[in-house]
């Protein structure tokens, strides 16, 4: 087999941030050995160290990656609200507490699906560092002219998180319920 071009090198790269994205917030990133990794990309095992000089170095990029799935977020509430924040911050509130979004972790917020392996990871990692702006950022965006955001945040994380921890009970839809009533008032 030949060598691949610059260009396909780079694809062969976004892809496999991209797959190890949606695999990390799915799964949590301990739940996913590189060679998941590389399949689920497509792609041979053996080609992943010549693309990332470790796990480690994958999880920050795709730490990255999965935040620019909330940035698109905000982007789109905004434009579909243009002139009124207020809508757009509920229009994104509206969608991070439906079933919609519950049932999809893999293309879900970061913010809830990469909490607890942060928790866990080392604290001055760059994916943690990732995390931690991003948090700010979500934070700062859901604030009002009354607060910081950062309560509303964690209701709307810590709801995301039970919901999916108890889906497929009636209690999952109650607590995305109560929690957008709560965020809303």
């Amino acid at each position: 087999m030949g060598r691949v071009s610059k260009d396909q090198a780079r694809e062969n790269r976004e892809r496999v941030v991209a797959s190890a994205s949606r695999l990390f917030r799915e799964q949590g990133t301990d739940g996913v050995s590189v060679a998941d990794l590389m399949k689920a990309a497509g792609l041979t095992h053996g080609g992943f160290y010549k693309q990332f000089a470790s796990k480690e170095a994958l999880v920050d990029e795709a730490t990255a990656h999965a935040f620019t799935t909330l940035e698109e977020w905000r982007t789109d509430a905004v434009r579909a609200h243009e002139g009124d924040p207020a809508a757009a911050r509920e229009h994104l509130i509206d969608y991070y507490l439906s079933p919609g979004h519950r049932d999809d972790a893999a293309g879900g917020c970061p913010t809830a699906a990469l909490a607890a392996d942060m928790s866990r990871g080392a604290q001055d990692s760059t994916a943690q560092e990732t995390y931690t702006e991003g948090v700010r950022r979500f934070a700062a965006w859901l604030a009002t002219a009354d607060d910081d955001g950062l309560a509303n945040l964690s209701t709307l994380v810590g709801a995301l998180v039970l919901a999916r921890a108890v889906k497929g009970d009636p209690l999952s839809d109650q607590i995305l319920k109560a929690a957008r009533a709560r965020v809303k008032s």
